[in-house]
């Protein structure tokens, strides 16, 4: 196993029993995300994305295969990796302070550190000045930057990501991309992204892992060769047209099978 591997996903698989059978959502799938590397996984609906991360998560037990953090095996949630999903999962009875240090005051962490880094993040994502807000005065790009904030600040070793823009409209989402690489550019972590959006896969990624349709499998590892910093204006260069372009043509093929078969 190389030094380099933060997360090792070795010949993992996932059968799901159903009523009408066995489902497979995912097919022995292997793959690595180095040390502070930002991995985006693309695939068409239903191809077992979401299982993949659920699994490095400790949330859902392989029906074949092993993860590996820092080559440690993985069987359970732990706190060496922070969660943000799609929904926005915030505590509408806490503040955004409250929220965001909420596992930090179960871990028995002082209330002045607390309330330090969550100024820190705060500052990091834009929202000072709304510590003391609760999550209904918040919209929902402001509401995912809180949970983005709390996992965060609980140090995990990587950050996984499902889908957490898909509920945003294309203008906040657009924003949301750029916040997060700031705090990617700043934080260092290592993060592994799910995403059904190809120009979200190459503006956010070092690479991007293409899935095919049911039973998902690792159809293709394309590296994304656009320096960083990045800013919106690359999405309109001609090396992002054209792997968005190549994108394209692999998750329609790969949709297509999904509708066909």
């Amino acid at each position: 196993m190389n030094a380099q591997h933060k997360l090792v996903i070795d010949q993992v698989g996932k059968v799901f029993t159903t009523k009408s059978g066995e489902v497979v959502a995912l097919d022995r799938t292997s793959f690595s995300v180095n040390e502070g590397e930002f991995v985006t996984i693309l695939g068409p609906s239903g191809c077992g994305k979401s299982t993949i991360l659920r699994v490095v998560a400790g949330l859902e037990e392989p029906t074949t295969g092993q993860v590996f953090m820092d080559g440690k095996k993985v069987i359970g949630p732990g706190p060496d990796r922070g969660m943000v999903f799609q929904s926005y999962s915030l505590y509408p009875w806490l503040t955004v302070e409250e929220n965001i240090v909420f596992g930090l005051k179960l871990k028995g962490i002082s209330k002045k550190e607390r309330k330090d880094i969550a100024k820190h993040y705060l500052q990091l994502i834009g929202l000072e000045g709304f510590d003391k807000h609760y999550p209904i005065q918040l919209s929902g790009g402001m509401k995912q930057r809180v949970a983005i904030a709390r996992a965060l600040a609980n140090d995990p070793e990587i950050l996984l990501m499902d889908e957490p823009f898909g509920a945003l409209d294309a203008q906040t989402r657009a924003i949301m991309q750029e916040i997060l690489l700031k705090v990617w550019e700043e934080s260092k972590k290592t993060i592994l992204f799910i995403t059904h959006d190809v120009e979200e896969s190459i503006f956010l990624g070092d690479s991007v892992y293409v899935m095919t349709a049911r039973p998902g499998r690792l159809k293709q590892n394309i590296k994304v060769p656009l320096p960083r910093p990045r800013d919106y204006q690359v999405k309109s260069s001609k090396e992002f047209l054209t792997l968005k372009s190549e994108l394209l043509e692999l998750i329609r093929e790969e949709s297509l099978k999904a509708v066909t078969s």
